[in-house]
């Protein structure tokens, strides 16, 4: 007996599970495209063949090989619930941030041992925000290579050090954080806070996925975020990408020094 001529539908949804069991999802580009859509997305684009790509269809409906490879997770489920990590009594001071980012259950999953503080003074001339402290840190924020470039980056500025506010969103070294989970879950919240606190005349972030924690959200265009919220007047920002990626792609220095000194004439209007 000779088997059916496969549908259209079939056809494409079995090159698309073939493509998703080579482990190959997305076009990256500068913006990520999805190329595998659900099956309910295939049958709608195909009309008479919908029951088909959806797997609904008669007694001879053709399933793609092997079923689904994977069941969608409804995005309910995976968001994180927003809290409130600051509590009902929010530190009123640097010094009293400084305390209790060191010992604050629930800002991080591992607990208080590890913690890296911030440093500076209030009103500074720039805030410097990166994501994460440095690897290596214990005592001193951004103490290893990317605090070393930092500080030629910031000498080249003509600001003086002892103006500088230096702070991380993360309380410790996060290896490849999400920080569009982590901001959902409230850290973007204790970011906004801290900036307030500090009230620095400008602010300097590091990190491409930085804007979720700023309360940005994802965004592949950091150039377009200029200012954070905070009354009774917005804050100066310019976000660029992290310390890390310059070290390891120096044509990303010259680019952050052009936004620099566009941002820099752009503040003096």
């Amino acid at each position: 007996m000779n088997a059916s001529n496969p549908t259209l539908s079939y056809e494409l949804q079995a090159a698309l599970d073939w493509w998703r069991l080579a482990g190959v999802d997305s076009d990256f580009t500068d913006d990520a495209t999805d190329w595998l859509a659900r099956s309910s997305d295939l049958g709608a684009q195909n009309g008479a063949d919908a029951g088909a790509a959806a797997g609904t269809g008669g007694p001879d409906q053709k399933k793609p090989l092997g079923g689904p490879l994977r069941q969608e997770t409804p995005p309910e489920a995976v968001a994180a619930k927003p809290v409130n990590l600051l509590g009902a009594n929010p530190p009123q001071t640097l010094e009293e941030f400084r305390e209790w980012w060191l010992s604050a259950p629930g800002l991080d999953a591992i607990g208080p041992r590890g913690r890296v503080a911030p440093r500076g003074g209030r009103n500074a001339e720039l805030m410097v925000l990166v994501i994460d402290p440095e690897q290596g840190d214990t005592n001193t924020l951004l103490s290893g290579p990317q605090g070393r470039l930092l500080a030629r980056i910031i000498k080249a500025t003509g600001i003086n050090q002892e103006s500088v506010y230096f702070a991380s969103a993360l309380p410790r070294h996060t290896p490849m954080a999400d920080t569009a989970s982590l901001a959902a879950s409230g850290m973007d919240e204790i970011t906004k806070f801290h900036v307030n606190l500090v009230s620095p005349q400008k602010l300097l972030a590091f990190g491409a996925g930085i804007p979720p924690l700023l309360g940005h959200g994802l965004t592949n265009d950091l150039s377009h975020l200029r200012e954070i919220n905070r009354k009774p007047s917005p804050i100066p920002l310019l976000v660029t990408e992290g310390l890390d990626a310059m070290m390891a792609m120096p044509r990303l220095k010259a680019k952050f020094w052009r936004r620099w000194i566009e941002w820099s004439v752009e503040g003096r209007r």
